[in-house]
């Protein structure tokens, strides 16, 4: 399959459909990590607990965890290009909201316009995964998923960077409003591309039991597809031991331990930005060696979650800020592979009818162990582990799902099961 792999920039140059949704995804992106930037900035600044500031991750993770049945629904029944159309729309007009939040008293303000941006985004995240395989061909999908995804990262790294620094120089206020802005020329770009509704989105059944019907059948589908299920709880695994409650962590250090900037928002601006290069370089160096083969993509994963718990490590101590840097570079590097390469073991196995219900479940279960992730940890920096405590014994616990995936790769070669796509295939005809 890799030597009919199609380049990043043939695909920029030749998918037109592609480079909007691409250019969208820049902007918005941009804007996202300036809101989370400024949002951290904001609690920080109101509060001085770990739990306070953990709730905003809670918050950000369990909203759109709360829509996902609905979100997956609509994406496998509406027009896929529409929903994001609107969902930024919204999400450009909420954001402004954050500009009222000025005192203690408001923050239960900016918790409630964060979660109805994010609910937003719940909507927004299985339709962009499901609309990919519509406007790119097979040859381009393993393409346009680690460019993508890469875009995250190098948005993560340039966004939070100069978020920081916004928020560093001018304050909070300004970068609400760009985030604003960013929402509404994502929009635009969204507008702009051509869309076919595939046949099975027009012929859905749009009535409420059906929507139920729809939904129950996409459970079912994960739950008699154990391999399918374990690719999609990757992403869980990764953001309860690794990710999420990493970001909460990223506060503490910015304000407490390394304070550069305004409220230690140049601090957290480069912790950001140094996820963002390790989240963009992973994925891209190891597809080198991967291309966009079932086997390879699979083993990759090893490698992600023992990166990121060697990240962890070394990032422990608090050596010194660039100890941290480093370290937090390592943990990108590891996530990315795991978040990259298992959303396009999906892209390639699943079902056009069945993606955006396997997306928002996978979005869904995610956010659940996000929010988990983030309230525990939240709580651990108030309790004796601390910072470094709690960081060693993350290291500890991301090992737990590398061994789990290691023994499920064994079991299947055990049982005659072949790496390769065709032969999951022929195991499970219906995926």
């Amino acid at each position: 399959m890799s030597h009919n792999r199609v380049g990043y920039r043939q695909l920029i140059r030749q998918n037109s459909n592609f480079r909007n949704l691409w250019f969208g995804q820049i902007i918005s992106f941009l804007g996202d990590w300036f809101n989370l930037i400024a949002s951290a900035s904001l609690i920080g600044q109101l509060s001085s607990s770990g739990l306070a500031i953990g709730g905003l991750f809670v918050v950000r993770m369990l909203a759109p965890f709360l829509v996902s049945p609905l979100a997956g629904v609509i994406a496998d029944r509406y027009n896929r290009k529409r929903i994001l159309f609107v969902a930024d729309i919204l999400r450009a007009v909420v954001v402004l909201g954050f500009l009222l939040v000025r005192e203690p008293q408001h923050l239960w303000l900016l918790y409630t316009l964060t979660a109805l941006q994010l609910a937003i985004s719940g909507f927004f995240q299985p339709a962009r995964n499901a609309i990919l395989p519509d406007i790119v061909s097979p040859r381009e999908l393993g393409t346009a998923n680690a460019l993508s995804s890469a875009t995250w990262s190098v948005m993560l790294a340039f966004g939070a960077a100069l978020g920081g620094l916004v928020a560093g120089m001018w304050g909070n206020q300004p970068a609400f409003i760009i985030d604003s802005i960013t929402f509404m020329l994502s929009a635009i770009f969204i507008s702009r591309i051509a869309y076919q509704v595939p046949e099975a989105l027009q012929q859905a059944d749009k009535t409420l039991r059906a929507a139920l019907t729809q939904y129950i059948d996409g459970l079912r589908y994960l739950w008699s597809h154990a391999d399918i299920l374990f690719i999609a709880l990757h992403k869980s695994a990764n953001a309860l031991f690794v990710s999420s409650g990493y970001q909460v962590i990223q506060v503490k250090i910015a304000e407490e331990i390394f304070v550069w900037g305004q409220g230690g928002n140049y601090s957290l601006g480069a912790m950001f930005a140094a996820a963002g290069i390790g989240t963009g370089l992973g994925p891209i160096l190891i597809r080198r060696f991967t291309g966009d083969d079932e086997g390879k993509m699979r083993r990759a994963l090893l490698l992600g979650y023992g990166l990121a718990a060697v990240g962890l490590a070394v990032s422990a101590p608090l050596v010194s800020f660039y100890w941290v840097l480093l370290g937090t570079i390592l943990r990108g590097i590891g996530g990315g592979i795991t978040w990259v390469f298992s959303t396009q073991l999906l892209l390639q196995l699943l079902p056009n009818e069945m993606r955006g219900r396997v997306f928002s479940s996978e979005f869904a279960i995610f956010t659940l162990m996000s929010a988990a992730a983030a309230g525990g940890v939240g709580g651990a920096l108030d309790s004796p582990l601390g910072i470094t405590g709690t960081l060693f014994a993350m290291a500890g616990l991301t090992l737990i799902p590398l061994l789990l995936w290691a023994v499920w790769l064994r079991l299947r070669l055990s049982r005659g099961v072949p790496a390769g796509s065709e032969t999951v295939k022929q195991h499970y005809p219906d995926s």
